[in-house]
């Protein structure tokens, strides 16, 4: 006898509702899998970094970066513009000095006729208040031992706190020259602090400040360094200041730093490897969450493309939508204009 029988009782059949069933129904056809998707990437989710060097006549393509550019001034304004009309929404730049205008302290970073602020200046010119204009607020591109801030000349190690002060400068440099968002990635302890400090005093109250919270000391940033010519002398590393992959709570406690001391926004970097850090971040903090798919994220998904054993753009579109599931609400990536296309921005 069977079961159904003996219990006078017959098992709903599977076509009749079983969970399974209707979630296969649910995934039935594109409108009906749009209708209920839990999860959304738009072009609106996305920063776009780019990269400006000082003392070139054409844009440097980066060969570890494919696609990315180290811009002119003026090619730089052109891809803004092109960014722009796909609807990106926002832009962090990046400034790279010419080699002999580095130093022991990064002394250009600040200056008003420096890579940074004429790029900001340019940016500004080309596509007003439009977009949302980010500035990477680090000396390390302009250090000559590439480090984030001052060195102590005893201990080769970071000066934090003679740091903070270089940094609020350039903070200021940066908002005047038309930065919209100032971007500390040095992950000095008290920058939030001293460059809000800074801003305020200068009576700049309204830029606002996105904090590389949880920064960690990746292995994924070698593309980056190529492209912002950034090389630690004596072969030393950022372990000292930067955090360490292993740590997950760590990161609460620095987001928590940087939100107390007048963070507007914080950030998770790297972005794929540190999903679960981005998905504790967002359910513990009520301000905008971003996250940074790192230079090496993109290198490998374009090595892979490129050899044809991934479909480059839709791995690129499936990321960056775990990126957001996890709980970003922006993400900063050398995708985002190529993703813009994709999206229909």
């Amino acid at each position: 006898m069977s079961a159904a029988s003996s219990t006078g009782r017959g098992s709903p059949p599977v076509s009749a509702g079983f969970p399974t069933t209707r979630l296969r129904r649910l995934r039935r056809s594109p409108a009906l899998r749009r209708l209920i998707s839990e999860t959304r990437l738009s072009v609106d989710d996305l920063v776009a970094p780019l990269f400006v060097l000082d003392g070139i006549v054409e844009p440097q393509p980066v060969h570890s970066l494919p696609g990315v550019v180290q811009h002119t001034v003026d090619s730089l304004a052109v891809e803004v513009k092109r960014l722009s009309g796909m609807g990106v929404p926002g832009v962090m730049l990046f400034g790279l000095p010419r080699p002999e205008d580095k130093d022991a302290t990064g002394s250009h970073a600040a200056r008003a006729e420096g890579i940074t602020q004429r790029a900001l200046g340019a940016v500004r010119d080309a596509v007003g208040d439009t977009m949302v204009v980010m500035a990477d607020c680090c000396l390390d591109e302009f250090t000559d031992h590439g480090h984030c801030g001052v060195v102590d000349p005893t201990t080769g190690d970071v000066d934090n706190d003679a740091t903070l002060p270089l940094y609020a400068e350039l903070a200021v440099a940066q908002a005047r020259a038309g930065a919209d968002v100032i971007a500390p990635s040095g992950m000095m302890d008290g920058q939030v602090g001293a460059i809000r400090a800074g801003l305020d005093d200068a009576g700049l109250l309204d830029t606002a400040i996105l904090g590389y919270s949880a920064k960690y000391a990746s292995a994924l940033y070698g593309p980056f360094r190529d492209a912002a010519a950034v090389t630690i002398s004596g072969g030393g590393d950022r372990k000292g200041y930067q955090q360490d992959p292993g740590n997950r709570r760590e990161a609460l406690a620095e987001v928590a730093l940087d939100i107390a001391e007048g963070a507007d926004m914080v950030m998770v970097k790297p972005a794929l490897t540190y999903l679960d850090v981005i998905a504790d971040v967002r359910a513990a903090v009520d301000v905008p969450v971003a996250a940074y798919h790192v230079s090496g994220e993109y290198a490998m998904v374009k090595a892979a493309a490129e050899r044809g054993w991934i479909d480059g753009p839709g791995v690129a579109l499936e990321q960056m939508t775990a990126v957001k599931r996890a709980g970003a609400d922006f993400v900063l990536t050398y995708f985002a204009g190529e993703l813009a296309e994709v999206l229909g921005g």
